[in-house]
């Protein structure tokens, strides 16, 4: 790769990894809701996860949609499912009270699992891998996996931190109800662009 493609690629991580999307808007409402240290492996579960994507999409995994297009269109009805369930869950949270929470935050591999039912990941590593990789060159799969998690990691986690800034403001349990109604319709909102 030549340093202007790899310009790019960065380029192309960070407006992909920090703009608004389905992982940023449950890091937020996590940060919110569970404070930093217990969103962290929700975090490292965004990135970590998406780099595995991104290899195994560049392995040959996007040649399985132009064989089958069907199987295209049951990804997008179990990602638009999914979404709406834990769109529902963030509707549900609330705030930890003496130590306890009626719901917990994702954990690692539920983070890293939610990749593979997320159009904008789907979205972000298909066009990565199209753009930037070659299917004859592995080596070039592997830098467009490993520039997105050292990208994906650092602007996934402004997202939390913001969350995590709210607290005060969603001090009482009104205000936090409203905060998880909203990222329950920005999160079912943000999928549709990408569902079009």
């Amino acid at each position: 790769m030549t340093f202007e493609t790899i310009s790019s690629l960065i380029g192309f991580a960070f407006v992909s990894s920090i703009t608004p999307g389905p992982n940023n808007i449950m890091l937020m409402t996590s940060g919110a809701n569970f404070g930093l240290r217990r969103t962290v492996p929700h975090a490292l579960g965004v990135s970590i996860g998406f780099c595995a994507m991104v290899l195994l999409v560049g392995a040959g995994l996007a040649r399985v949609f132009e064989v089958w297009p069907l199987s295209l269109m049951v990804l997008k009805v179990i990602c638009v499912a999914y979404l709406l369930y834990l769109a529902w869950k963030i509707t549900q949270s609330s705030a930890p009270t003496d130590g306890e929470a009626t719901s917990k935050p994702l954990s690692f591999l539920q983070a890293a699992a939610f990749q593979w039912v997320n159009p904008k990941a789907w979205a972000m590593a298909l066009g990565a891998i199209t753009l930037y990789a070659s299917s004859e060159n592995f080596f070039s799969i592997v830098i467009v996996a490993v520039v997105f998690m050292l990208i994906n990691l650092p602007s996934v986690s402004i997202w939390a931190l913001f969350g995590v800034r709210m607290t005060r403001l969603l001090s009482t349990p009104v205000r936090l109800k409203v905060f998880n109604w909203t990222m329950a319709i920005l999160l079912v909102a943000s999928v549709l662009p990408m569902l079009a």
